[in-house]
């Protein structure tokens, strides 16, 4: 079976560009919405709709969350569907931008629950991340909950994933790119000027950001709060800093 899609709005979203082979299961006594992904479904011509009782779906796809709800089983290689940058390095990747040419790469230094990451990817949609680039240990990475808590908005995040961030930093500022990491001691995000090309990175939902991820990084950045809980949620906290970003960079 190739990767599963569960929620409306990622399976919405999924519909869009799903190839041959895909299959739509829906359940005959469903949510009343599901009618609008199958007319998504047969409109595009690739995916196929079957509709099941309440007892199959729950059979089929191991739990009752699912029994009266849709899911989307994309056709083709069994894989997540998200767009990555296949096969190419950071220093590709910065080889590709023009002379003179901004952009904003988000690094995830140790995020490992996918519902942040989910959250993450939704915002990096949303301000129009050029790269998400994680680790290849201690990570999570784009599978069924990511997809489902993006909304569907992780189809379009470009991502890499590499041995080694440290390396990743030094290829990104030897490119022109400021490395800004986020800690609750660094500089107010307010008082700070974004550069043209800008890296943020964000640490571990623990920890926060490693010893050595933090000494790579040129300026330590904060969210100023005045409330009684002392930090953020990590995804709430990317949001708001990618959008301080985009303002200082429009």
């Amino acid at each position: 079976m190739g990767a599963k899609v569960i929620g409306f709005h990622a399976i919405e979203e999924a519909l869009k560009s799903a190839g041959h082979g895909s299959t739509l299961y829906v359940c005959r006594n469903g949510e009343k919405r599901n009618e609008k992904l199958v007319f998504l479904a047969k409109s595009n011509g690739k995916t196929l709709v079957k509709k099941l009782s309440e007892i199959e779906m729950e059979k089929k796809f191991l739990g009752k969350e699912n029994a009266k709800k849709a899911v989307l089983v994309l056709g083709g290689v069994a894989r997540d569907s998200v767009s990555v940058v296949s096969g190419m390095s950071i220093k590709e990747f910065c080889g590709g931008l023009k002379d003179g040419e901004g952009a904003v790469v988000l690094v995830l230094d140790s995020i490992t629950d996918p519902h942040n990451l989910g959250a993450i990817l939704r915002s990096c949609d949303l301000f129009n991340v050029d790269l998400v680039i994680t680790g290849q240990k201690r990570s999570a990475s784009v599978n069924e909950t990511v997809l489902r808590i993006s909304s569907g908005a992780a189809r379009y995040v470009n991502m890499a994933t590499v041995t080694n961030l440290n390396r990743e930093l030094q290829t990104l500022k030897d490119t022109g790119f400021w490395v800004y990491g986020a800690d609750m001691s660094g500089t107010s995000s307010y008082k700070t000027k974004f550069a043209p090309r800008s890296v943020i990175v964000m640490g571990s939902e623990g920890n926060g950001l490693s010893r050595l991820v933090s000494s790579n990084c040129d300026e330590i950045v904060s969210i100023p709060m005045s409330g009684h809980i002392d930090s953020l949620n990590v995804s709430v906290a990317a949001g708001i800093l990618l959008y301080e970003v985009r303002r200082n960079q429009d």
